[in-house]
């Protein structure tokens, strides 16, 4: 029986719904169509009421890391809440990596978590954990209900907070009694929290400094990040650009946010950025911040950026960012979109000075000159980069793009541009390895007649590999693209920059076969030596629609992740190749 007969019926006799049917209820009431999870005695009240909603699917994981994992790649492709069903104790525990991945990224999420009941907490009780305790400094909220009665309204405020203002995973702790205890199910069509208050208006005066630094800017630089995204501020993005005539940076989280094809897309700024986006950034005059928190791997030294004397305009809608890692000179609490669809009216219809402006461009086409992604194709070997491009010729810039952690991750992020939003789902603050599949097949659940592939290495794809098994259980076609270097490629580089070639621990002596391994989960799987077979395999993958397909392709093991800007530099002190490192 679907649960909204059984609210129904319940009504109509005076009976009451348990807190586990509560629980399904108000994930209907959300919009809620796939929840990720396992299993385990806590949350079991939970599956046994999903069984009387069919219009909700349970997709059924090998570990709770990739079901949060898997959640958090649904929300980041459609900007939905993702949700994810975990039971006490490890099912926590194994699912604090994919909660702390959504949180570092701004990602909204709910993760129900079942536990010991009520009468247990303290006792150190079987598969008992401080949830709260344990996932308070990686959520954006968490809540253990005691009372049934308290449930719905929670269950309400927990996917408000979620998804409003700067997103972020909620977890919901309910204890096993609270799950079978009965009581009213009234779920309100609205929330108001008392400490918890959105900004709706956008400081007027701060948009006319904004506005007027802009309107006379010479030099001036787009810096794009993931809460433009989140905000899904693009077409205001798009025609702040034409505007202005000037440069945009997007971020590793902002990717597709600006078209990546287009000729003002300088590419992505940071540690491994390209050439001219790192030097737009440092030599503008006005920078503007859509969204971004300037975190490390992207201005590098903080001390080094502010050295050069700009104007900075930092547009966040979380208040506690701006102003976090260094001063900015015009700071503006609002949204991304809500912030531009109030500036752009202000910038009046004055055009840029067209000297100048050729000036600035003739600048950025002479740093673009130095061709900074450039490599050497060889004939035998596979290079990494060619990879790449023959992945977006073949997609034609199309496709769903799901990233490990590593090398693999910035070559994808450099060479496949992206000329859509939440076309690009990885793991940018904490940097997880193993999220690639799991994020794939969220995204495969989300949109299952889109191109699906994850980029991924011979180590990270080890991380979650289990979750082949998931995709032959519900269909999920999903296209693996491993780079396989038989490396732990970044930590390799790190040692290669840093440590003078010392390569501690940074190589595989006993990797799997990754074809027979995929086939053996009842997948396709393809071994590419020669760079005259990429295209071909990558053309046969993806012509086979419904099924799961691992492209284990053998690459260059020397080949390293260039620019790079050492940890701790200034923007400018990049490594063009391993000729520039000094020891």
């Amino acid at each position: 029986m679907e649960i909204e007969q059984v609210l129904k019926a319940s009504a109509a006799d005076g009976s009451k719904l348990s807190g586990a049917q509560m629980v399904v209820a108000a994930l209907v009431r959300e919009g809620v169509d796939s929840v990720w999870g396992y299993p385990g005695g806590a949350v079991l009240p939970v599956y046994d009421a999903l069984q009387e909603n069919p219009d909700i699917t349970h997709l059924l994981v090998r570990h709770e890391q990739a079901a949060v994992h898997a959640a958090d790649g649904f929300a980041r492709a459609t900007g939905k809440v993702g949700v994810a069903l975990v039971t006490s104790g490890p099912g926590v525990t194994n699912a604090v990596t994919g909660i702390a991945t959504a949180y570092f990224d701004s990602i909204p999420m709910v993760v129900v978590a079942g536990n010991v009941p009520t009468t247990s907490i303290g006792s150190d009780a079987f598969q008992e954990c401080d949830t709260v305790g344990i996932t308070r400094s990686i959520v954006k909220h968490n809540f253990l209900v005691l009372d049934v009665a308290q449930l719905a309204m929670t269950l309400k405020r927990a996917f408000h907070i979620a998804s409003t203002g700067r997103p972020g995973p909620v977890v919901v702790d309910i204890p096993k009694d609270v799950l079978q205890a009965r009581g009213e199910f009234v779920y309100p069509e609205e929330v108001s929290l008392r400490s918890y208050r959105l900004q709706k208006d956008v400081h007027i005066g701060q948009m006319k400094r904004a506005a007027e630094a802009l309107a006379q800017a010479e030099r001036p630089c787009i810096f794009v990040g993931g809460g433009a995204i989140a905000a899904n501020a693009s077409h205001e993005i798009d025609a702040l650009a034409k505007r202005l005539d000037a440069p945009v940076a997007n971020t590793l989280m902002a990717l597709g946010a600006f078209p990546g094809t287009d000729s003002r897309c300088v590419g992505m700024p940071g540690m491994h950025g390209t050439y001219e986006a790192n030097m737009a950034m440092q030599h503008c005059d006005v920078l503007v911040a859509l969204g971004a928190r300037f975190d490390d791997r992207v201005i590098g030294d903080p001390r080094d950026f502010l050295s050069k004397g700009r104007t900075i305009i930092h547009v966040d809608v979380d208040p506690t960012t701006i102003g976090k890692r260094l001063r900015v000179d015009v700071p503006i609490v609002s949204d991304v979109k809500t912030a531009l669809r109030a500036m752009l009216p202000l910038l009046g219809e004055a055009t840029p000075d067209s000297i100048r402006r050729s000036r600035w461009w003739g600048q950025i086409e002479a740093w673009r000159a130095k061709r900074c992604l450039a490599f050497v194709h060889d004939e035998e070997v596979i290079k990494p980069q060619l990879v790449i491009q023959k992945l977006w010729d073949v997609t034609a810039g199309n496709a769903y793009v799901c990233s490990d952690v590593g090398q693999h991750q910035m070559w994808a992020a450099q060479l496949y541009a992206f000329d859509k939003p939440r076309r690009w789902i990885n793991s940018g603050g904490l940097g997880t390895m193993g999220v690639g599949l799991p994020y794939a097949m969220g995204v495969k659940r989300a949109f299952p007649d889109a191109d699906v592939v994850t980029v991924t290495g011979d180590g990270s794809i080890q991380m979650c590999i289990q979750e082949l098994s998931t995709c032959k259980q519900y269909d999920l076609g999903v296209k693996i693209v491993s780079l396989n270097n038989r490396r732990l490629g970044m930590v390799r580089q790190l040692q290669h920059v840093h440590y003078r070639d010392r390569y501690s621990h940074s190589y595989m002596d006993a990797l799997p076969d990754f074809v027979a391994l995929a086939r053996a989960y009842g997948h396709v799987g393809f071994r590419i030596d020669k760079p005259r077979d990429v295209e071909p395999v990558l053309r046969e993958a993806l012509a086979m629609k419904d099924r799961t397909v691992f492209m284990d392709f053998a690459i260059d093991a020397s080949e390293n992740v260039w620019p790079m800007v050492p940890a701790g530099s200034g923007l400018t002190n990049m490594l063009m190749n391993s000729g520039d490192i000094e020891y």
